[in-house]
């Protein structure tokens, strides 16, 4: 009789390599230089999908439990990142159906809660009072090999959670901001394969100044 606490279980198996091969397709795309030449809504829509698959991939337990490890050993507010704000993004550009490009997108008290105080409201109250140095700022620097280029790239967590709109592109720009945000989800989902390619991104540290 075969294990079946092994992971991956043969269904298991079949899910992951959908969502694996989908989020490298995307990934490939969004990484390539060209991709901001596209029209806004196309790649709005890509970049939609890409949280999704990301966000459907953080329910497998191997990957959760990578998660809480990271949320031990890593930078502070790492975990926060790569499972929070990522989750967030997604149920916003899902539950939200109603942009059709990046930086029109934004939220407030009264939308978030209009139906019930859900993973969105939740959220934006425990990333209001992240704060370092009083501000709820983090700011990494990537390296690109093939670029041979250093960006430095901000989040920014809401300053206020009240009656004010927040606004997607703030807390995460659409450009910079998911370059970075695509390479910490290919870092994650990474750990659970033999990746032996090099990634051409590189995140290279947490910015304190």
């Amino acid at each position: 009789m075969k294990n079946q606490n092994i992971k991956p279980n043969e269904k298991e198996r079949i899910a992951l390599s959908l969502f694996y091969n989908r989020f490298y397709d995307l990934y490939e795309e969004l990484s390539h230089s060209d991709f901001f030449n596209n029209k806004s809504s196309y790649r709005f829509y890509k970049i939609r999908e890409i949280f999704s698959v990301y966000k459907e991939l953080l329910g497998y337990e191997p990957i959760q439990y990578h998660i809480k490890l990271i949320k031990k050993t890593r930078p502070p507010l790492e975990g926060i990142i790569v499972n929070d704000l990522f989750s967030f993004v997604r149920n916003l550009l899902l539950h939200f159906p109603i942009f059709d490009n990046w930086d029109d997108v934004y939220i407030s008290k009264d939308l978030a809660t209009w139906n019930k105080a859900g993973t969105i409201h939740r959220f934006l109250e425990k990333s209001s009072k992240i704060k370092i140095n009083d501000k709820g700022t983090i700011k990494y620097r990537i390296w690109e090999k093939s670029k041979k280029l250093m960006t430095y790239i901000f989040i920014n967590f809401p300053e206020e959670y009240n009656d004010n709109k927040i606004f997607l592109k703030d807390i995460v720009s659409e450009k910079e901001g998911i370059k970075l945000c695509i390479s910490f989800m290919k870092e994650i989902l990474d750990f659970q394969i033999d990746a032996n390619e090099a990634q051409d991104i590189r995140i290279m540290s947490q910015v304190y100044v």
